[in-house]
């Protein structure tokens, strides 16, 4: 595969990983302001059982603030727009560990899923994108330096 193919499919990985975010803190931020659809899982966590929907969106909120600003900019980083080239590994990194701590800490519902099987469907996914950002650059060192932000 080609440096410009992989440089596409990563950054656009990151990119999208970054969207996913956001509409989840959309439906978050709909949620907190007591705006919630009938048709979509309620945010709750386990750490924290006796919070309402509404106060547990609110709190999760800022999870899902920084996985989309950290991914957003990881993608951009990468490609070398707007944000320097040699920060993406770490914005992807530390959104990725944000991630899975929202996830973790709000019983792994992924927020604005019309239903239960489809916000398991949408957290492993999320999960399985954050491990794969997590191995790839803790254990592999992959992509190389030269392969971004040029």
């Amino acid at each position: 595969m080609s440096t410009s193919t992989i440089r596409v499919l990563i950054g656009g990985a990151l990119f999208v990983h970054g969207l996913a975010h956001a509409i989840a803190l959309g439906a978050l931020l709909a949620q907190s302001l007591g705006r919630r659809s009938s048709s979509w899982v309620s945010v709750r966590s386990w750490l924290f059982p006796s919070l309402s929907a509404q106060a547990a969106a609110t709190r999760a909120s800022p999870f899902w603030v920084l996985s989309t600003l950290g991914f957003l900019a990881a993608s951009m980083s990468f490609w070398g727009v707007l944000v320097p080239g040699d920060v993406w590994r770490q914005l992807a990194l530390g959104s990725s560990i944000v991630s899975m701590l929202g996830i973790a800490v709000f019983s792994g519902i992924w927020p604005g899923s019309p239903n239960l099987g489809r916000s398991i469907l949408n957290t492993l996914v999320a999960l399985v994108m954050n491990l794969a950002v997590l191995v790839t650059q803790l254990w592999l060192h992959w992509p190389p330096q030269t392969m971004f932000g040029k």
